[in-house]
């Protein structure tokens, strides 16, 4: 997966394409992360829908570049959420690490949604 992801993102580095031991390009972090997300969209509890969600921003914070066979354990938190209207602008942390402990990164996104109107 990591060569066609770097293929898909026009990146020539070799170490992406390495036949012993690829490292992933940074922002594949985003492709783990996002599949965390998933959860939190599934929380009935939280009332956020992917429907009514923008994408605002996007951060990587690398420890060490995944490489293909890692097993990677994603932990997501809800860091902050600052309320206008009916807007909510979401931070949301996604520690990326091994099934050992051992520390990859971080990938935080803001996220802008809008909550369904009350019905009266």
């Amino acid at each position: 997966k990591i060569a066609e992801f770097a293929a898909a993102l026009g990146d020539t580095n070799p170490a992406y394409f390495d036949d012993e031991s690829p490292i992933a390009p940074p922002t594949f972090a985003a492709v783990i992360a996002a599949q965390a997300w998933g959860a939190m969209f599934d929380d009935p509890d939280l009332g956020l829908a992917l429907r009514r969600t923008i994408h605002a921003d996007q951060r990587f914070d690398i420890v060490r570049p995944l490489r293909e066979g890692d097993d990677v354990v994603a932990t997501l938190t809800i860091e902050k959420v600052r309320s206008r209207g009916n807007v909510d602008m979401v931070t949301i942390g996604v520690a990326l690490s091994t099934v050992g402990g051992e520390p990859l990164g971080t990938a935080t996104s803001q996220l802008i949604h809008t909550r369904e109107e009350a019905v009266a």
